[in-house]
């Protein structure tokens, strides 16, 4: 069965910094788009960026641009999420994704089971 399995979530104050993890099991995902989404209670599941199965090509949510890094070791099968400066309304559950570049979250195949990121004092 594949799997995506995100870590690295928790409690962070205001203009802090995390890093997320994205390791898929049951294959390797070094060929596949990738992307990351949040959602927070009550509201919709956004993007927040993705990046091509080379890691040349990233795209960012306005929201986060210049704030957010994504990236990714295919040596180590492995996707990351930088987060800095981060804000109260970062607070969400943060997902990865694989199989599109797109936007939206109906084009990906394969999901995690998200990560709590909460940005508070």
């Amino acid at each position: 069965q594949v799997q995506l399995v995100e870590s690295g979530g928790g409690l962070v104050q205001p203009g802090g910094s995390l890093r997320l993890s994205c390791v898929p099991s049951g294959r390797t995902f070094s060929s596949y788009a990738m992307g990351w989404f949040r959602q927070a209670p009550g509201k919709e599941r956004e993007f927040v960026g993705n990046i091509n199965w080379t890691g040349r090509i990233t795209n960012y949510a306005d929201s986060v641009k210049g704030r957010f890094t994504i990236s990714r070791d295919n040596a180590k099968n492995t996707l990351f999420l930088q987060m800095n400066s981060l804000k109260p309304e970062d607070t969400a559950v943060y997902y990865c994704a694989a199989g599109s570049m797109s936007t939206k979250p109906y084009d990906y195949t394969y999901w995690g089971q998200g990560t709590q990121v909460t940005v508070s004092s």
